[in-house]
Parts: C-alpha cells; sequence; structure tokens
C-alpha cells in the first residue's frame, strides 16, 4: 500500500500536487489542506449500484405521494414541499446557530414516523436531556451515539427507518480509508457513502455540517458536490431569528426561505415575521423606513435603520449589518451624484432589524431615504412604506412580486406605498399606490410632507 500525498482546497473541492498558498480555481487564500491517500489494490472510489438497469424515460412510473411531510411549514417550504425519499440533504451552519435542535426537533414531531438520530458529538443522554427540553412527543425515535459509519449504516439498515438524521459529518469516520475523522478524505468518502446507501435502500438522510464564519472548514463546501440538497441554517446568535436558506435543491427551488425564533424550549416557526420584525415606537425617530421585501414567494416588511454622524477621524466609515456593504456604497455614490448630498465627511452606518441579511434590492429606496432622514434628522411618516430598485442614473426600477408587496403592506396597516412609476398592479382598496420614476421624486415627497 503506497501513500501519495496531495494538497485539496477545502472550499471547492480542487485537487494540487503541491502546497500552494491561493487555489488556482476558486482564488481562494490559505485553503489548501494537506490530504495523504492510501492506494490500494482495488479501486474504493468506483462503487455500483445494485439492480442498476438502462430504461426509458417515459417508461419510469412516478408516484404522486412521495414526498414525506416534515409536520413543519417552514421546512416543508424550503425543501419544495417535503422530503423526498431516497435523497441526501446537508445542514449546514455556524457552531451553537441550532443545527442539531433544528434536526431533532423536526424528527419529534414526525409522530408515528420511524426515525433514526445518530449522533457522534453527545450521548444518549445527553441527547435524552435536550430531547426533554424541547416540547415534543415522539414515538417512534431512535437514539444512537455512534462514531463508526459503518455501524450506523448497519444500524439503520437493521431498523429500516423513514428518516436518518447524522449529527455531525465531521465526527464520524469510516473503516474504508487511513485518515482522521473530520479530515477532507474521511468527510468526502463518509458521505459517498451514505448517498450510495440512500439511493438503494430509498431512505432520506439529514446530515449536519460545521462551517466557520468565513466558511473555511473542510466539509460543507466539498459536500456541496455530492449532497442533493443544502440548507444553510444562519442568524445571529445575539438575535432571537434565524433563518434557513435552500443554497442548492435539486427537487426543488433555492428562492425559498425559514424562518424560526429560538426559544428556551426549542425553535418556533415563525409564520408572520412582518409583524415581529417592525418596531411599534419608531414615531418621531429619525433614520428609519421601512422596505417591503421579497425572500423566495414570502413578502417581507422590514425595517431599515441608518445613523450618519460627524467623522470623527480624517476616513469616514461605512458600516452595513445585514445588507451588502459594497450595494451600500454604490447607493452612496448615487446620493452625491444625482440628488447632490454630501457625505464625504460623514459616517455611515446601515442596519437590518432583527439580524436579517436581506439580498433583494428592492429596498434600495429605502436605504437612500433612511440615510437621508438621519443626515436631516427628519423623521419619516410612520404609515408608508417603500419598494423599489435604484439604478446608477437615480431611477427607480420595476422589481418583482409587486402585488404581493402591496398586499402585505395593506394587511399590515400601512396607508400608503411608494413602488416604481409604470408597474402594473392590482388596484387594492385601503392603502394608496404612489408611484416614482426617480429618488429624487420619492425624496421630495417624502420629507416634504413629513
Amino acid at each position: 500500500m503506497k501513500a501519495t500525498v496531495t494538497y485539496t482546497c477545502s472550499s471547492c473541492g480542487a485537487r494540487s500536487s503541491q502546497m500552494l498558498g491561493r487555489c488556482p480555481v476558486c482564488g481562494e487564500w490559505g485553503t489548501m489542506v494537506e490530504e495523504v491517500l492510501q492506494s490500494a489494490a482495488p479501486a474504493k472510489g468506483v462503487r455500483s449500484r445494485s439492480g442498476s438497469q438502462v430504461q426509458k424515460l417515459q417508461d419510469v412510473s412516478v408516484q404522486d405521494d412521495q414526498r414525506i411531510d416534515m409536520h413543519s411549514a417552514e421546512l416543508n417550504r424550503v425543501l419544495g414541499g417535503g422530503l423526498v425519499p431516497g435523497s441526501l440533504v446537508l445542514l449546514g451552519g455556524e457552531p451553537g446557530i441550532g443545527k442539531s435542535t433544528l434536526a431533532l426537533q423536526v424528527l419529534m414531531q414526525l409522530g408515528k414516523t420511524t426515525t433514526l438520530y445518530a449522533s457522534g458529538e453527545e450521548s444518549v443522554k445527553q441527547i435524552k436531556l435536550r430531547s426533554e427540553r424541547i416540547a415534543g412527543t415522539p414515538e417512534n425515535l431512535y437514539i444512537v451515539a455512534e462514531t463508526s459509519l459503518e455501524k450506523i449504516l448497519e444500524h439503520a439498515k437493521t431498523l429500516k427507518p423513514d428518516i436518518v438524521v447524522v449529527d455531525s459529518i465531521q465526527t464520524i469516520g469510516t473503516e474504508a480509508i487511513e485518515a482522521t475523522i473530520g479530515s477532507l478524505s474521511q468527510v468526502r468518502e463518509c458521505a459517498a457513502r451514505i448517498l450510495q446507501f440512500a439511493k438503494e435502500t430509498n431512505t432520506p438522510f439529514i446530515i449536519v455540517g460545521h462551517i466557520t464564519k468565513d466558511g473555511a472548514l473542510a466539509g460543507p463546501k466539498v459536500l456541496e458536490h455530492i449532497v442533493d440538497t443544502v440548507l444553510q441554517f444562519e442568524g445571529d446568535q445575539h438575535y432571537m431569528y434565524r433563518v434557513l436558506r435552500a443554497q442548492k435543491n435539486r427537487f426543488g427551488s433555492t428562492s425559498e426561505i425559514g424562518i424560526y425564533e429560538m426559544q428556551h424550549d426549542g425553535l418556533r416557526e415563525v409564520t408572520n415575521p412582518s409583524e415581529l420584525l417592525l418596531s411599534s415606537n419608531r414615531d418621531g425617530l429619525s433614520g428609519i423606513s421601512i422596505a417591503v421585501a421579497v425572500e423566495g414567494v414570502r413578502p417581507l416588511l422590514i425595517e431599515v435603520q441608518a445613523l450618519t454622524s460627524s467623522a470623527a477621524y480624517g476616513t469616514p466609515q461605512r458600516s452595513s449589518t445585514g445588507f451588502d456593504s459594497r450595494r451600500l456604497n454604490m447607493l452612496l455614490a448615487v446620493l452625491e451624484k444625482r440628488i447632490g448630498f454630501k457625505l464625504l465627511t460623514k459616517d455611515v452606518f446601515l442596519n437590518i432589524a432583527g439580524g436579517l441579511r436581506v439580498n433583494d434590492t428592492a429596498i434600495d429606496l429605502a436605504v437612500l431615504v433612511a440615510v437621508l432622514s438621519s443626515s436631516m434628522d427628519i423623521a419619516l411618516p410612520t404609515d408608508c412604506c417603500m419598494t423599489g430598485e435604484v439604478g446608477l442614473a437615480g431611477e427607480i426600477r420595476p422589481v418583482n412580486r409587486i402585488d404581493q408587496r402591496i398586499g402585505e403592506a395593506r394587511k399590515l396597516g400601512f396607508s400608503r406605498i411608494i413602488i416604481p412609476a409604470g408597474q402594473k398592479h392590482q388596484p387594492v382598496k385601503g392603502i394608496q399606490v404612489i408611484e416614482v420614476a426617480r429618488v429624487t421624486d420619492a425624496v421630495r415627497l417624502l420629507f416634504k410632507q413629513s
């Protein structure tokens, strides 16, 4: 048996025969990790699924009830309607964000469904203590504390559960290769064997993976090419809200999100996040605007907070939480060029309330208005919200799902909403729809009536 040393990028999985400071494929620095490969006589990397045969696509029968109901509206939405049998799902997130709590809580809600929870991090007593803290009455939930992949698959083969959770993929290892548990070789080999077992037995697996804040830990980035679905569980540990996103989904859309609230007895699903994300005491406060964003197909009303102050040092600061800092700099340049508002000597701080991170460009108008409100120290009307993407020429560009945005604003009691000019929408009673074509029109409208 001959040992071969190779270097693998923990970010994209690219391999190199020599140590490099920067990955030549993805361009990340410091991600090349040494990996020792043992070459045996038989090729272990080649596997054949038992019973494989060539079929016509039109002859393959698909049942209507293939997806497994997870008894969680938020999780079902993110998965695309439920868990597909035989699929491999990766649940990733930072340490301490609540991945294990979410996985165990989902199994406890399934009732009579036979499930297996395999943990390589906790003992069975520790799992029992955590289950008592989480509300639920599991009937057929089986647990095992094991770090050997062969033993876990043997238990799954004997028990024949409907769903298997492995927590976490970095803490289990296989005897097929000689490598340290948690290394790239072990993580990749364990994931490949779990995938083979899931496809052959039609058993869905949910594996938990840890990443650091910068995503540099080997494991989840490599696993993304193997698994069917990648779920990212994110949020600030100092806030109680958690967001579940689908970064990859072979059986559904990747634009859906699920929102949870961390409580002392587990995670609670947030069915109407807009009411919780808006504060009721913003009357008379400058630097606060309400934006109507859409995550997936769900409209959200979020509170955009901005603060501008005189720079204490020579170089002004530009800081944003929950919003892309590069887009903030672009919007500030538009504010200076198109409106003539100078912020060269002021610090600008931007925050999305609730600890959420929003990628919808439709909140651009709310960001600009919040910065202006803080700089001028003029409070905005509390009955008005807005949506619209800002272009480099200062124009307000159309956004998607405008009817859902207007309906959400009306449902939460807003009497006015500012939208891009010329965008077609259905007439709605109880709310005034104001169309603006440029940023200057919106600024003139809001600060004239303030």
